[in-house]
């Protein structure tokens, strides 16, 4: 194999198998598990699990340009809308937001209006969950909108962002700068960049800081890189490289020498999610970040070596461990993998990893 491809094959042959085995062309969407598809019941319909699947699907056709791949794309969104009531709006704002950034991302490559009359619907919505409670903040769940979280919070910033970045409108940005605010006052460590999940979520004003998931991490580097490419402001960049370092130190399995496993279900994406904002902090700062870098390629070269079923190429959350595919594997954990190497080989084509 040719070394620089290296990653790039990998992230085909993860794709590849994304689509063998999850597709459901019944369906017209993924499944949510593996082997069983466990897609009937409204139970378990993953509203944002599919919003990471057109991410992935984008991800996919960046790196291959294969224009069939913009079919899939359109699929998973019908299918998503379809099973949401047929229209794109949600009871939780972390949702609504995981879709308009993957919608915007899918509008920007087939300049399909579509997607983008859904980004405003879901912008304009996601705009309500802020409110005075907690001082500020957007709330996670239209039914507890004194309860404020970082993962209703951080994608919400990035989508303010990329949304001024496209069209310039600058109450976008002003959106993008008072929600970062808020955070970084309210559920960031100061003294180590480490970001917490949440506040008053049992109405007692208290934070969360025992719940320590890697989603968090990534989605407040995302929005500080997002900040630091508009303002050109160090300050940003500075605020998210201290995230992720105490991150890669805080997160890591020292067992198993790998980044930590956070289950089955909707935790097998937390680590994708924090990956694909990190990859996003070493392309604005390539020549600040080799160890953030490194740590990746690390885990994924663990992952395709130790956390794979070699077969299917189906992954296991701790990715140092191969998959029970006897009980199977959720949809979720499987674009974890996927999102890992895709960012990979997105860096190996920029030339900033060159195994």
């Amino acid at each position: 194999m040719n070394r620089t491809k290296k990653w790039s094959s990998r992230a085909q042959e993860a794709f590849d198998s994304l689509k063998r085995n999850y597709w459901n062309d019944q369906l017209k969407m993924f499944n949510n598990h593996y082997p069983n598809p466990d897609n009937y019941s409204n139970l378990t319909f993953h509203y944002w699990w599919y919003a990471h699947a057109i991410d992935s699907l984008i991800d996919a056709y960046h790196r291959s340009k294969d224009e069939t791949i913009t079919v899939f794309i359109e699929k998973e969104y019908r299918g998503l809308i379809f099973r949401n009531g047929g229209q794109p709006r949600n009871l939780l704002y972390d949702d609504m937001e995981w879709l308009a950034l993957a919608l915007l991302r899918a509008y920007q490559i087939t300049k399909d209006n579509t997607y983008l009359t859904d980004v405003r619907c879901l912008w304009e919505d996601i705009k309500t969950g802020w409110n005075d409670h907690m001082d500020g903040g957007i709330a996670w769940h239209k039914n507890q909108l004194d309860y404020k979280n970082t993962p209703a919070n951080g994608p919400a910033i990035i989508l303010a962002a990329r949304l001024y970045q496209c069209f310039g409108d600058k109450a976008d940005l002003e959106w993008a700068k008072k929600i970062f605010v808020w955070l970084d006052e309210y559920l960031i460590d100061a003294a180590t960049g480490f970001v917490m999940d949440g506040i008053n979520r049992l109405g007692d004003g208290q934070i969360d800081a025992d719940w320590e998931f890697t989603y968090c991490q990534g989605v407040y580097v995302g929005g500080a890189v997002e900040l630091y490419r508009i303002t050109n402001k160090d300050i940003y960049l500075e605020k998210a490289l201290q995230t992720a370092h105490t991150a890669i130190d805080k997160l890591h399995d020292q067992e198993h020498d790998v980044l930590q496993s956070e289950g089955n279900g909707d935790g097998g994406l937390f680590k994708g999610i924090m990956v694909r904002y990190f990859t996003e902090l070493i392309t604005a700062a390539p020549s600040r970040t080799a160890v953030i870098r490194d740590y990746l390629e690390k885990n994924a070269e663990t992952i395709w070596q130790h956390g794979t079923d070699k077969e299917k190429i189906i992954f296991h959350h701790l990715w140092s461990e191969r998959p029970d595919l006897e009980a199977g594997v959720d949809l979720s954990i499987q674009l974890s993998g996927v999102i890992l190497l895709e960012c990979l080989a997105m860096l190996e084509q920029e030339g900033i990893v060159t195994s």
